[in-house]
């Protein structure tokens, strides 16, 4: 690692993060400048290894104004050996007060795409190598226009009666199927969207539908289309078999407002919500692989 430098940028440098070109531009993310401009990425909360006055690896941790969390490693690049990411990471640790959670985002199935995997591993390796622990895997699935599943009938849809039954419905719904937003709701507001979802939602209850059967609730979904892009932010059942009838009322809502695109994230283990998500049209465009400092594994 001779000729290494590792430092963070100082204002006036957002060309120099630039300057690596994009080892994953298949996937859609913020432009680093435009993260500058909204006040996400900072100067001093980004970093980079330079070999040569060449940019050989780069780090840049996002906090979006107002948040109320610490910086998360939201871009983590690098072109060279793992131990220079690693070298990069710990520098950049005992800058910023210590390691903290890191989501690598990856394409759609890159477990099974060599040529993704050539790129991602030196980084995944540079981060455990630096103490951080893979803890889950999230995948980001998009509906685009697909028509939609025929439904049987069977269940009703309406509103919830007000905000009380909403938080009774999410009280005994123990894992949503979709949370889509839960990092930035944890990050951004320390909310845990799984179980207080009106309070990063928001009190109104105009969007939210609950499913009924024989005049008893069986799930509860919240679309929105308020949020960055269309969205399915919440998703929990009480009957696992009105699962894809609730996912197609929820897309069918967003749709008639004018929505071209929905997402939706859920876990990569929950195969059956997956599976549905496919029959409904959806299709994986993402993958987001948590790492954790490894004293929070203990």
């Amino acid at each position: 690692m001779t000729d290494l430098v590792i430092r963070p940028l100082v204002a006036g440098e957002e060309e120099l993060f630039d300057s690596m070109p994009d080892p994953l531009p298949q996937l859609r993310k913020i432009a680093y400048a435009d993260g500058i401009a909204a006040g996400g990425y900072r100067p001093e909360n980004t970093w980079v290894a330079l070999r040569g006055g060449q940019v050989v690896g780069r780090a840049a941790w996002l906090l979006p104004p107002g948040a109320v969390g610490a910086p998360w490693l939201d871009r983590f690049d690098l072109v060279a050996e793992p131990e220079v990411g690693a070298a990069l990471l710990r520098a950049a640790h005992e800058a910023l007060g210590g390691p903290g959670v890191y989501y690598a985002a990856l394409p759609a199935h890159w477990r099974r795409r060599p040529e993704v995997l050539a790129v991602v591993s030196a980084p995944m390796e540079a981060a455990r190598l630096a103490g951080l622990v893979e803890r889950g895997e999230r995948l980001r699935c998009s509906w685009t226009g697909t028509p939609l599943p025929t439904t049987s009938g069977r269940y009703m849809f309406r509103r919830p009666l007000d905000k009380a039954e909403i938080n009774t419905l999410v009280a005994r719904i123990a894992e949503p199927d979709v949370l889509t937003g839960v990092e930035t709701a944890q990050g951004v507001g320390g909310v845990d969207l799984a179980t207080d979802p009106l309070a990063w939602l928001g009190d109104s209850t105009e969007q939210w539908r609950v499913g009924v059967a024989d005049g008893e609730p069986v799930g509860l979904v919240r679309p929105t289309g308020d949020a960055c892009f269309p969205l399915i932010a919440y998703l929990g059942l009480l009957d696992d078999a009105v699962r894809g009838e609730l996912l197609v009322e929820a897309v069918r809502l967003l749709a008639e407002d004018g929505a071209r695109e929905v997402i939706a994230d859920v876990d990569a283990h929950r195969v059956a919500v997956l599976a549905e998500l496919e029959r409904t049209g959806f299709r994986q465009v993402r993958s987001r692989v948590t790492f954790t400092p490894a004293a929070e594994q203990e």
